[in-house]
């Protein structure tokens, strides 16, 4: 598919499925697209898609399946849009391009030559448990134990965060925050370069208790 140049191209790239519940149309708005008037639209949309369809198949299903209806905050970004972001000391919260290629910007390759993609999320199901506790960790750590995400990085405002799948075999799993996390009282990373700072044991002893107040099991 080339890069669409008009209404009818576009709307055939939104309409393309990427999984049993999501579309590539809801990936594409962006906030500072509207505003700074800069076309959000891939270069490279087989790419895109390829890379969103790995991120929706893996990721945003699953989650699905098990919690409910989320919430897409913010997802693909085209190079110039992602750019005018990081402009002016990151003006809208946007690393540079190089950073977000296989992230945000799902139509080019990371350093190693792999696809990847990232959406920021909100997943209502955890909003009362937060609103209540300040506690995000538990949907953190049920991710790192039941899926195959590449990165969590997570947010303050509704606890949203990004996840991001990649397809590069030698990426490490991450979970980084700009939230305080209540059972260390710092924003430290939960896992870095692979490595948990919990076993298994104890980061089960922080989901259950939010599982159970939706009523489900431990898994």
């Amino acid at each position: 598919m080339k890069k669409p140049a008009s209404v009818q191209a576009l709307e055939d790239l939104g309409r393309v499925r990427l999984s049993k519940h999501f579309f590539m149309r809801d990936f594409l708005y962006s906030e500072i697209s509207q505003i700074e008037g800069i076309p959000n639209i891939p270069d490279y949309p087989d790419r895109a898609i390829e890379a969103g369809r790995g991120l929706c198949e893996q990721l945003l299903e699953p989650l699905q399946d098990r919690f409910g209806r989320i919430v897409i905050r913010s997802a693909y970004r085209a190079p110039a849009v992602n750019a005018k972001g990081a402009e002016n000391s990151n003006q809208y919260s946007c690393a540079a391009n190089e950073k977000n290629y296989a992230s945000h910007i799902w139509d080019y390759l990371d350093a190693e030559g792999h696809l990847g993609a990232t959406a920021c999320i909100v997943v209502p199901a955890l909003l009362p448990w937060y609103e209540e506790h300040k506690d995000w960790t538990p949907l953190a750590w049920w991710i790192h134990d039941n899926l195959p995400y590449t990165s969590q990085f997570w947010f303050p405002k509704l606890a949203a965060f990004n996840l991001r799948w990649s397809g590069n075999p030698n990426a490490l799993p991450s979970i980084s925050t700009y939230v305080n996390n209540p059972h260390t009282g710092d924003k430290k990373a939960l896992v870095k370069d692979g490595v948990a700072t919990l076993n298994l044991d104890e980061r089960k002893a922080i989901v259950r208790p939010w599982l159970a107040s939706l009523g489900v099991g431990v898994a």
